[in-house]
Formats: structure tokens, C-alpha cells, sequence
């Protein structure tokens, strides 16, 4: 079994009553986050749904925050900026950016869950410039450069 990081989690006051995020399967990647507001997105609108939360993820780490496929699939709703990066050094509400790509209005429900959380190690990278580049068969083909 892979270790575990401790997150703290802050709950904000709307967020009182709502679950805390949560895996739903011993087998989940990510954990379930639930909206702590109501809304309703009418198709091709989008919105920063609060969770009534906010972290302290150690240093050296993330939280993506990714859609859920029921949503996606059944009605159309994803989150834009997939996956968003949660920041060690953030300290403020987590919100979900959701999309709807449906066609009917979606109706955004306190206590709904609306995303998924993963943790993440992060690696840092140095960059150095240089006059050229490597050659590779690939070159600069993208973009479907590799067929369907």
C-alpha cells in the first residue's frame, strides 16, 4: 500500500454539516468533494463552485482537482482547467471550476459531489537554454502527427 501524506483541511463556516472529501472506494485514486453552495449553470456556462474548505498541502506536493465521469458522461458537466492544481503555498477556499457542456440547465446542489481531489508529488525543473535540440524520429510532428 502506497503511504499517505497528511493534508490539513480548514472548514470554512458554509461549509459546516458537509461531508469532508472522501475516498468512496478503497480502491479510489481520487477523493469525492462535495459543492457547498447551490447554483444552476445553463448550457455552455460556467462558474467557481466554493466547497467550504481550504488546505494546507505539504511542501513538495499538489491537489489536482479532476472531473467526475458521471457527470461528465450523464449530464455534460466537467471541470475547465482539468486538472487544476491546488498549490502547497495556497491557503485560500478551494473552488471547482464546473463547465456545462450539456444541453439542458444543470442544477448544482449543496452537498452534490462535483469533483474529485488526487494528491500529487510535484517535481521542480531547471531549464537550460541551449543553441539546438536532441533529433528523435518523432521531430516536431504534433498534433495528431502520429495518426488516430
Amino acid at each position: 500500500m502506497t503511504p499517505a501524506i497528511t493534508i490539513a483541511l480548514l472548514r470554512l463556516p458554509h461549509g459546516e454539516g458537509l461531508p469532508l472529501p472522501r475516498y468512496a472506494t478503497a480502491g479510489a485514486a481520487g477523493m469525492d468533494v462535495v459543492a457547498a453552495e447551490s447554483s444552476e449553470l445553463a448550457p455552455g456556462a460556467r462558474a467557481a463552485i466554493a466547497t467550504g474548505f481550504a488546505l494546507a498541502i505539504p511542501e513538495g506536493y499538489e491537489v489536482q482537482v479532476r472531473p467526475r465521469s458521471g457527470l461528465a458522461l450523464k449530464h455534460g458537466v466537467t471541470c475547465l482547467n482539468t486538472p487544476g492544481t491546488i498549490d502547497h503555498d495556497y491557503r485560500g477556499e478551494v473552488k471547482v471550476i464546473l463547465a456545462n457542456l450539456g444541453a439542458e440547465p444543470f442544477a448544482v446542489v449543496r452537498g452534490e459531489r462535483i469533483a474529485q481531489l488526487v494528491p500529487a508529488p510535484v517535481l521542480r525543473a531547471e531549464l537550460a537554454e541551449v543553441d539546438a535540440l536532441d533529433e528523435t524520429a518523432r521531430g516536431s510532428g504534433g498534433f495528431g502527427s502520429t495518426g488516430r
